[in-house]
């Protein structure tokens, strides 16, 4: 059996999907179907991300945590994959962001490495802060790191708390870059750029972007590496097919592009004409803006990942034509 937790979400129902287009069905699906979704207080439908998949059985989040609590599986767990998190990045409660971000984490990983199951997490691009230290994925440069939020700061922590006890000899941590794609429709505000953007080209005919409150770049020109699910997923599997593959590792495209190439292919898909207005960006998060994300990809390819990845501009008009226009999932 192969555990998802966060397998209702958008990158970990993704990672169930691709285990389905391998013929993997025996999985148990571990996330939180019930809780509060933004932005008007209703309940997260990511039942729509489970419809169209085959997994063995589901449990809550909670309930899962008290099962391993009292021993978890004897035997029958090979991999367990862990994407459930607060993704939040402007989330405030630091305490929450502790307790199911950092321990959570901690309680599954002695876990699996006392049952000598495959330990794969999601750490976070968030974890760079503003970049000044660089994007290098050597867990040598880890205690440099500053986050610029507190999502970002309960990441770290348990990735230095992986490095102090030696767990990165063991277990793979996976630093996802900025991912967009289909099955995130339930984010409310931390859906992708790509997603609001045909939101709002379909409501009003533009897009809205921040403008620069640098010099150094000009609005619309703040580049991120961005990265499409399906490329996501293919990288998260390479780790689950080679066990003896441990550490820290970023998962990106390795290229940069700035918003408004990003939001480019959103109006060609809909054969709409490129209009973009750029509006000031609050000043609650100017201090704590990313201008700049590469992921230094040289480990990934290092330990054998030769993938291919999808050209930004395919990505987002598939994405678009394929999943938004007509409002479906990820199905294998």
């Amino acid at each position: 059996m192969i555990v998802v937790t966060g397998g209702a979400g958008f990158i970990g129902s993704a990672i169930v999907w691709g285990l389905n287009r391998r013929g993997e069905k025996d999985i148990l699906v571990v996330d939180r179907l019930d809780e509060p979704g933004p932005p008007d207080g209703e309940l997260n439908d990511k039942r729509r991300n489970l419809a169209p998949l085959a997994y063995a059985d589901y449990l809550d989040a909670d309930d899962f945590l008290d099962r391993i609590a009292r021993g978890g599986w004897e035997t029958g767990v090979r991999a367990l994959i862990h994407m459930g998190a607060i993704s939040s990045t402007t989330e405030m409660n630091a305490d929450l962001l502790r307790r199911n971000n950092t321990e959570y984490t901690r309680t599954l990983a002695e876990y699996a490495l006392r049952r000598g199951v495959r330990f794969i997490y999601a750490s976070s691009a968030a974890t760079y802060g503003d970049g000044h230290a660089g994007y290098s994925d050597d867990p040598a440069a880890l205690e440099r790191l500053q986050p610029l939020n507190l999502y970002g700061e309960s990441k770290h922590r348990f990735d230095l708390l992986a490095k102090s006890r030696g767990w990165l000899d063991r277990i793979a941590g996976l630093k996802y870059f900025n991912v967009f794609g289909p099955n995130e429709y339930h984010k409310g505000d931390m859906r992708s750029v790509v997603l609001k953007s045909y939101e709002q080209i379909r409501g009003t005919g533009r897009v809205r972007l921040f403008k620069s409150h640098r010099p150094d770049y000009a609005d619309g020109e703040q580049v991120r590496d961005f990265l499409y699910v399906k490329d996501a997923v293919d990288l998260t599997l390479f780790f689950l097919d080679r066990p003896s593959v441990h550490g820290i590792f970023n998962i990106g495209s390795g290229v940069t592009h700035t918003w408004k190439e990003l939001v480019t292919p959103v109006f060609a898909a809909m054969g709409r004409p490129v209009t973009i207005e750029y509006i000031d960006m609050p000043a609650g998060i100017r201090d704590k803006y990313q201008y700049h994300t590469l992921a230094d990809l040289s480990r990934l390819r290092a330990a054998g990942c030769a993938r291919p990845l999808t050209p930004l501009d395919g990505a987002v008009q598939e994405y678009v034509r394929e999943y938004l226009i007509p409002h479906v999932c990820l199905s294998p």
